[in-house]
C-alpha cells in the first residue's frame, strides 16, 4: 500500500501544464485576464468552495488511460477494493498532495489539492478492476510487449464485468497473439468501440463489422468527392481556399484507420 500511496502522490504532484480549458473557465467565470491566472491560482483559489475547486481542476485531475496504465502495471493482477479508498484518499489529504500547476509564462504554481480532486483523481483509476490469471497470461505474449501496461489498463475497464463482453476481450488477445496483422494500438480500439456501441458478444461483433464498415466507406466517398459547383459564378464566389466543402484531410484519415482497423478485427476473430 505504501507503494501505491506514494506513486499516486508522484503522479498528482507532477508537473502540468494549464490548459486552455482551464484558462478559459477562470476568464469565464471570475472575469479574471488571461495573463493574471497564474495570481488567481496563487492568492484566490484557496479560498474557493471545494465544488469550485472541482470545476476548475477536474480537467486537470481526471486519469486518462495512460494513467490507468500506471497503476495497472503497478498492481498487476491485484486489485484495490473501494471500501479501501477513503483511506488513500485520507492518507494523500494529510500529506498534504500539492499540484505544481504551469501557466503560460512557464511559472509553477503550487495548490494544495483537496479531497474533492483527490477523490475524482482515485475514483477513476479503476483500482477495482481485476484481471484474471489466464487473462494475465495472453498479456504477456510477445506481441504487446511494446503495450502491456497498456493493455492491463484497458483488461481493468468496467465494460468487461458482463461474461459475454469479457469473452470479446479473452477471444481476441488469444487470436490475435499468434496473428501477423495487429497492430499496436488495437486492443485500445477494441475498447473505444466496445465502450461505444457495447456489442453484446462475439457472433454480435462479427454481426455489426460489415455494417460499421459499409458506414465508413460511404462516408470516406462522400467526403473524399464534394459535389461539383453548379455554375462558374458560384465556383469563383465560394471555390477555391474558400470552399468549405473540401475534404477534412485529418478526418477522412481518421476514418480511413477506423476502417482498416476493422478489417484487422474481422481477420483476427474469424482466425
Amino acid at each position: 500500500m505504501s507503494k501505491l500511496i506514494e506513486t499516486l502522490a508522484e503522479e498528482l504532484e507532477r508537473p502540468r501544464e494549464v490548459t486552455g480549458q482551464v484558462v478559459d473557465h477562470i476568464w469565464g467565470t471570475y472575469e479574471i485576464d488571461r495573463d493574471d491566472v497564474g495570481d488567481f491560482l496563487d492568492a484566490r483559489l484557496p479560498s474557493l468552495e471545494d465544488y469550485e475547486h472541482d470545476l476548475i481542476l477536474s480537467p486537470l485531475f481526471t486519469p486518462k488511460l495512460a494513467d490507468q496504465a500506471l497503476f495497472a502495471e503497478l498492481l498487476g493482477k491485484e486489485s484495490v477494493p473501494k471500501a479501501q479508498w477513503p483511506a488513500l484518499i485520507q492518507q494523500l489529504a494529510a500529506r498534504p498532495t500539492q499540484a505544481r500547476l504551469v501557466t503560460s509564462d512557464n511559472q509553477r504554481h503550487t495548490v494544495t489539492l483537496r479531497d474533492v480532486i483527490l477523490e475524482r483523481y482515485v475514483h477513476r483509476l479503476r483500482l477495482d478492476g481485476e484481471i484474471s490469471e489466464s487473462l494475465l497470461s495472453l498479456l504477456e505474449q510477445a506481441a504487446f510487449t511494446a503495450e502491456r501496461p497498456t493493455l492491463k489498463a484497458v483488461a481493468r475497464r468496467a465494460v468487461w464485468e458482463n461474461d459475454a463482453r469479457r469473452n470479446i476481450l479473452t477471444t481476441y488477445l488469444t487470436a490475435a497473439g499468434r496473428s501477423s496483422v495487429y497492430q499496436p494500438g488495437d486492443a485500445v480500439r477494441l475498447l473505444q468501440l466496445e465502450e461505444d456501441y457495447k456489442p453484446g458478444d462475439v457472433a454480435h461483433l462479427m454481426e455489426r463489422i460489415p455494417v460499421w464498415q459499409e458506414a465508413l466507406r460511404q462516408e470516406i466517398e462522400t467526403s473524399s468527392n464534394p459535389k461539383p459547383f453548379f455554375s462558374g459564378e458560384v465556383q469563383a464566389n465560394h471555390g477555391y481556399d474558400r470552399d468549405q466543402r473540401q475534404e477534412d484531410n485529418s478526418r477522412i484519415s481518421a476514418k480511413k484507420s477506423e476502417f482498416a482497423f476493422l478489417d484487422r478485427l474481422h481477420q483476427v476473430l474469424i482466425g
